[in-house]
């Protein structure tokens, strides 16, 4: 049976173990009981009891035994880094990297608070100091990372509790969609039509497709008999280790995203065109055309596939040029959207063309958009209620 005893912090009981693990160091995980301090000590009392006779030391690996309790919050957020490297994608992981060591890191080491120190009165302050700076839906991006990895503390038995549950996250702001109307739409693809993104740009207005996954499609996604393309791929970029890379992935932003759409006799007969100049351009380039990139659909002349950051530019410099309203790439999904909205397809359905996971995504984006369905109940409460004529609404503050 190992060694523990009570602790009261918080006006409640605390169980604090004491154990050394396979790799020889001292534990000291604190298990809270739920129980009150106040009046409950022999409930308590049985509780560190029946839990000394049952504890299981969990197994700790190599890779953990550098982390302390007292070590610095910041260097174990670092720490805590290189320990989900490998269980996390690379676009992911560059997220998370991005965050801790732009922000989070850099804030807790200058206050000097360690791992065992950190509370959730100094967490909610550094929210409050990045609201100055940045949008609540990015501070709430900090916070996730902050949970998850004080959470892996509290699995490691280094911290008691999470003190990132009581911090009060800020209210993500109701994003507002941009996007271009018909009319808008219609003169972009004309002014891009002889544009190497021409194709690029119409298949992500036509279908609505993320710029990931719009650059990730692959021929063998695509079946010519069948008329169907399958979004199961992603190019993007991402900082790995200070460099930003091109990074290819075989799936989509999440398993709701892996869906098949029906291929347009359009766009059909441009991608035929399109297949057959990349052959030709292999042809020509002969050893020198890029064999890395093989198998995409968007990639220029030499092989090489289009950068994503890339098409942001110059997708950009495009509107300019053309005296075109500025818009992201992205909104052209939102275009999208919006022109089925515009021709009564139902939210439910939009749902299912952007593949989001989710009715509520869907709705929290676009419902601003569906105005005639408004219109429509407007009508329909018309109908069903019947208001009275006129009204003295001036005797509403008379004296009685």
């Amino acid at each position: 049976m190992i060694a523990g005893h009570l602790q009261i912090k918080n006006d409640n009981y605390y169980m604090v173990l004491n154990y050394t693990d396979a790799n020889g160091k001292r534990r000291q995980p604190w298990i809270p009981t739920g129980l009150p301090a106040k009046g409950n000590k022999r409930r308590a009392e049985k509780l560190l009891l029946d839990t000394r006779k049952s504890f299981v030391p969990p197994v700790v690996s190599k890779e953990n035994e550098d982390i302390s309790s007292d070590m610095l919050f910041a260097d174990y957020m670092e720490l805590w880094l290189e320990i989900i490297r490998s269980s996390v994608e690379k676009t992911t992981f560059s997220s998370y990297t991005q965050m801790v060591k732009g922000k989070i890191a850099p804030y807790f080491r200058n206050n000097g608070l360690t791992l065992d120190g950190i509370q959730a009165k100094h967490i909610q302050s550094f929210y409050l100091h990045e609201l100055k700076t940045v949008s609540p839906g990015t501070v709430i991006h900090y916070h996730a990372n902050i949970h998850k990895a004080l959470k892996y503390a509290v699995k490691m038995d280094l911290i008691p509790f999470n003190p990132a549950d009581k911090v009060e996250r800020p209210k993500r702001q109701r994003y507002i969609a941009d996007y271009y109307r018909q009319e808008e739409l219609e003169r972009l693809l004309e002014a891009s039509k002889d544009h190497p993104y021409s194709l690029l740009i119409q298949m992500t207005a036509f279908y609505g497709l993320r710029r990931s996954e719009a650059l990730g499609l692959k021929w063998d996604a695509i079946d010519f008999e069948r008329d169907t393309i399958t979004i199961k791929h992603i190019v993007t970029n991402a900082k790995i280790d200070g460099k930003c890379e091109i990074v290819c992935a075989d799936r989509a932003k999440t398993k709701s995203s892996l869906r098949s759409l029906p291929l347009v006799s359009n766009i059909r007969e441009k991608l035929l065109a399109l297949r057959e100049q990349q052959k030709e351009n292999r042809r020509v380039c002969g050893n020198c055309y890029s064999k890395k990139y093989d198998g995409y659909v968007f990639v220029d002349a030499m092989g090489n596939i289009f950068n994503p950051r890339s098409v942001t530019a110059n997708f950009s410099k495009l509107l300019e040029q053309n005296g075109l309203r500025h818009i992201r790439f992205h909104d052209l999904r939102h275009s999208c959207a919006s022109l089925l909205l515009a021709n009564d397809v139902p939210l439910k359905q939009i749902q299912e063309w952007l593949e989001h996971s989710d009715f509520t995504t869907t709705a929290n984006i676009y419902a601003h958009l569906d105005y005639k369905s408004k219109i429509t109940s407007a009508q329909a409460m018309e109908t069903g209620l019947a208001l009275p004529e006129g009204g003295d609404f001036g005797s509403r503050w008379r004296e009685g």
